[in-house]
């Protein structure tokens, strides 16, 4: 069909260049300009950006804004039940099986030499299989360095910091260590407690000084003062939070003092004592260097008792 150039109906449709010049043809017509209010294909809509929801409440305090909760304080307590089985019961037949001990003396219900070696070693690697739990569960959970992450910081209070309280907190362990062995006295059980039996050989003597003063404090408290605690303290307040957290650090030892109800009592006091320091200075580290002056001058006079026979 032939178009009449001087036939405007004939006529190719005029279109506005780019540049503002016209032009004549059949090319892809230019972007629709958007319409007011309505955002161009592609773009972002107009307006605030919503702000991110925080996960803690207002006014929590640093210390206690921590990357974990419940569900992984109730694995932490089923993994740690299913592998104190498996770790005691596998050195125990290791015992058996490989450095020739009776039966016996590792199965027995009697405290031997042998099958106190096996708990403490037990221990050990509970301390060490826990440390793991924790460093593995916040490897996924925060790229904050660990130590910092499960609590321990510098001193949030006006004291200073932890370097020049160091020696104030181990004396302060060391006298709450006099006063609970002064009351302790007055409450001695008729019969022997499980953790005298344990101690009755040498060898037992010296692994437990190397778990109680090096070992002990330092997993205890990462996992009471570090793990624990935030999480109680952020449910139930930080009042309710140290008696919590002190009562159980103090059953679990339960089993070492038990009949010693009177000595339980007082590592419960004890369990307070080191949450309130926690609590207080915002750093496992102030709470660890008053446990490890607790159990120093402990072990100092266990150790006197064992040489002298004097208490």
């Amino acid at each position: 069909m032939a178009y009449d150039e001087h036939d405007p109906a004939g006529a190719a449709p005029v279109r506005a260049s780019a540049d503002g010049e016209e032009t004549q043809g059949y090319g892809p017509p230019p972007p629709a300009e958007p319409h007011l209010g309505f955002p161009v294909t592609g773009e972002p809509a107009a307006g605030p950006t919503p702000e991110p929801q925080q996960p803690f409440p207002a006014g929590l305090p640093e210390d206690l804004r921590v990357p974990w909760g419940w569900p992984e304080i109730a694995l932490f307590i089923v993994l740690g039940g299913i592998g104190s089985v498996v770790i005691t019961y596998g050195l125990a037949e290791a015992a058996v099986r490989i450095f020739g001990a009776l039966p016996t003396e590792v199965f027995g219900p009697a405290m031997s030499t042998a099958k106190s070696v096996v708990v403490l070693i037990s221990q050990a690697m509970l301390d060490a299989s826990a440390i793991l739990y924790l460093y593995l569960m916040l490897l996924v959970r925060t790229p904050a360095p660990f130590w910092k992450s499960i609590g321990w910081r510098e001193m949030h209070t006006g004291t200073g910091t932890i370097r020049h309280s160091a020696l104030h907190l181990l004396a302060g362990g060391a006298a709450l260590a006099v006063g609970v062995s002064f009351i302790g006295g007055f409450l001695n059980p008729k019969s022997s407690l499980p953790i005298e039996e344990l101690l009755k050989a040498r060898v037992s003597v010296l692994l437990f000084g190397i778990l109680g003063v090096v070992v002990a404090p330092l997993v205890e408290e990462t996992i009471f003062r570090g793990f624990l605690y935030p999480v109680i303290a952020r449910r139930s307040g930080i009042a309710a939070g140290i008696v919590a957290t002190g009562t159980l650090f103090g059953l679990m030892h339960a089993a070492q003092l038990w009949g010693g109800w009177g000595q339980i009592a007082l590592l419960i006091v004890v369990g307070v004592v080191l949450t309130w320091v926690r609590a207080h200075t915002g750093t496992v580290a102030a709470s660890y260097l008053v446990h490890l002056g607790y159990n120093g001058l402990q072990l100092v006079g266990y150790l006197i008792y064992v040489t002298t026979g004097h208490h």
